[in-house]
């Protein structure tokens, strides 16, 4: 009896560290009953997430209230969900010619464009695109002016390379919906890509994902790895593996 409880201990200690499914213990040969219907429910969270459309009205409100500007609204070449699903192509691709999307830098050309995007997510994007800008915007220095926000629907993330082409911006940031798994179905992803157009390769950007307070990175520290990767890419030219991450570490003013 007393292994059998020190067992026990050992695991509910190590699964306080993790959402990972340990130590989750059997019934004959199968797992016990509670651990089944966690795992099903678990699974349910997470086709709900990829297949729930994104509130974009409710984005674009939270969006605008960032004075960014009024956000723009753009559709990938998937005309639904079942087809952007099957067909990942299809979801990078603008659905048609790109709205003009006005820009609020004196020169009209944008440093940082920013894309709100649904993804394999759109409850990760209700829950968290917002509060991440606005850890972000403070952090940026005076000499990144930033469009204002395109939401994108049906997107993946190559759909931004469209979007910071048409503004010309020198940056992307897209703000996208990661896919779901079984311990967590609100995961965000930030991808940076320097120069953006058309087929630029994905080793040509830089990623922050899992960010999802409180279980995953929280916006703060989310926003700061962000914003060093800004400044570093503007001084390098580049991003992707050229660009490392600074883990938060901000230039400090002369």
């Amino acid at each position: 009896m007393s292994g059998s409880g020190s067992s026990a201990d050992f695991w509910s200690r190590l699964r306080r560290t993790t959402p990972a499914r340990i130590g989750l213990g059997r019934a004959g040969t199968g797992q016990p009953t509670a651990a089944v219907l966690a795992a099903g429910a678990a699974h349910a969270a997470a086709r709900d997430a990829v297949h729930l459309p994104l509130d974009v009205d409710a984005v674009v409100a939270g969006l605008a209230a960032l004075g960014l500007g009024a956000p723009a609204v753009v559709a990938s070449a998937a005309p639904d969900r079942a087809t952007y699903l099957t067909r990942p192509d299809l979801g990078r691709l603008p659905g048609s010619e790109l709205p003009r999307i006005p820009t609020t830098s004196t020169d009209g050309v944008p440093e940082l464009a920013v894309v709100v995007a649904d993804g394999l997510s759109a409850e990760a994007v209700h829950a968290h695109a917002v509060g991440l800008l606005q850890a972000l915007l403070p952090l940026l220095d005076a000499v990144t002016t930033v469009a204002p926000p395109v939401v994108a629907t049906q997107a993946r993330v190559a759909l931004g390379d469209h979007l910071g082409e048409a503004l010309g911006a020198r940056l992307v940031l897209v703000l996208i919906g990661e896919r779901p798994g079984l311990s967590s179905a609100d995961s965000l992803g930030a991808y940076l890509t320097w120069d953006p157009k058309p087929g630029i390769q994905d080793s040509a950007r830089n990623c922050v994902s899992n960010i999802r307070p409180p279980h995953g990175l929280d916006y703060d520290t989310a926003a700061r790895t962000i914003a060093s990767l800004v400044a570093g890419a503007r001084q390098l030219g580049a991003t992707g593996v050229r660009l490392k991450d600074g883990a938060g570490e901000l230039p400090t003013a002369e």
